[in-house]
């Protein structure tokens, strides 16, 4: 009598899917963190709705008197930040935006001095949940030396 095979016992955990984090930060680190909610897509109302209800009250708590000196922003050319309800929301805030060339990678700070490092140092670490991933990158910020976001800031300048 042949032995039937058995069906073999698999264990798989789920693991976290992609998450979308926006991050604003200035020369002393992130002011905010914010992460897209799940099957969302980011267009200029969901932006500009971040910009109102999450940006500005963590400059307010985080960065005293920034509000009234002026808060200036460089963000890529997206259509979400260049939409005409961005930049209506944008003026109403009183935020100023710089000028970011077409195409100048050497001049996106979060591309090569953030999510780069960021990215490095989550690859090949599993995640069971999306909430995961958001610790593990909060840690990551917060781990990082003083330095280490005016480093980026200062070469924007150079």
């Amino acid at each position: 009598m042949d032995a039937q095979p058995q069906p073999l016992l698999t264990l798989s955990q789920p693991s976290a899917g992609k998450v979308m984090l926006t991050v604003f930060w200035d020369s002393r680190g992130p002011i905010l963190e914010h992460y897209l909610e799940t099957g969302s897509t980011v267009n200029s109302e969901r932006y500009s709705d971040m910009l109102i209800n999450k940006l500005k009250p963590a400059i307010r708590n985080k960065c005293r008197g920034l509000l009234s000196e002026g808060v200036l922003l460089l963000h890529d050319n997206a259509r979400p930040h260049t939409a005409a309800h961005t930049i209506d929301t944008l003026q109403e805030l009183h935020f100023e935006v710089l000028e970011h060339p077409a195409y100048s990678p050497d001049l996106a700070p979060s591309d090569y001095h953030l999510f780069g490092p960021l990215k490095d140092a989550l690859r090949g670490r599993r995640f069971a949940t999306d909430q995961q991933v958001k610790e593990a990158v909060h840690m990551w910020f917060n781990a990082q030396q003083k330095t280490f976001f005016s480093e980026g800031i200062e070469k924007l300048v150079q």
